[in-house]
């Protein structure tokens, strides 16, 4: 079985297609969400290359919103004309491939999330944390990694990594549990905020 598998969560983008256990091809680029041309350019050059995928794997992020939107849109189209399976995992569980370990990312308005993934599992939703709380939270910690895709100096100790397609291909044959089914959605921090507009004064 061929399986494809690409995460634009951060900015670093990263694309590979597997057969069984084997990496057939992998590429990785800087992301930049305002271009998608080296994403779509590395994708129709290993379907050329390749052929189709019968599996198509996204990380969910979380992440770029726009990046990960971007991703599931492709992965649809993709699957429209080849009929492959549909499938997403979060794009936290392919950061490294040790059986334990923590991620920690800027959440925007003075927060962070951090997240445990444990047997190659995110075993719950990304906690939303202020910069103490993460501290303290990283100093309790002294027998795993903890990673981040963010520059985040305050934080010691954190080892900058991002996702990796090739992971992905590896969590979705290892680790099925943890694959989520189509329609897929980006993994949110938060609930999506949504401005009513105002009343017309007369």
């Amino acid at each position: 079985m061929k399986l494809l598998a690409f995460d634009l969560s951060t900015r670093r983008g990263s694309i590979a297609l597997a057969k069984e256990e084997e990496i057939l091809c992998a590429r990785d680029w800087p992301n930049d969400r305002r271009n998608s041309a080296p994403f779509f350019a590395a994708l129709n050059e290993i379907i050329r290359e390749h052929g189709a995928p019968e599996t198509i794997v996204v990380g969910l992020g979380p992440g770029s919103y726009t990046g990960t939107r971007i991703a599931i849109s492709a992965a649809i189209g993709l699957q429209a004309t080849t009929g492959a399976a549909l499938t997403g995992i979060p794009s936290l569980c392919a950061v490294s491939d040790e059986n334990e370990f923590c991620v920690i990312g800027d959440a925007k308005r003075a927060s962070f999330f951090f997240a445990k993934i444990s047997g190659g599992l995110l075993l719950s939703d990304p906690e939303l944390l202020s910069e103490n709380e993460v501290n303290d939270r990283i100093l309790s910690i002294t027998t795993i990694a903890v990673y981040s895709s963010d520059e985040l100096p305050q934080f010691a100790g954190v080892t900058l990594r991002f996702p990796s397609a090739r992971l992905l291909c590896a969590r979705a044959q290892s680790y099925p549990q943890n694959v989520t089914r189509a329609p897929l959605a980006p993994i949110y921090l938060r609930e999506p905020h949504i401005t009513t507009p105002r009343t017309a004064q007369n």
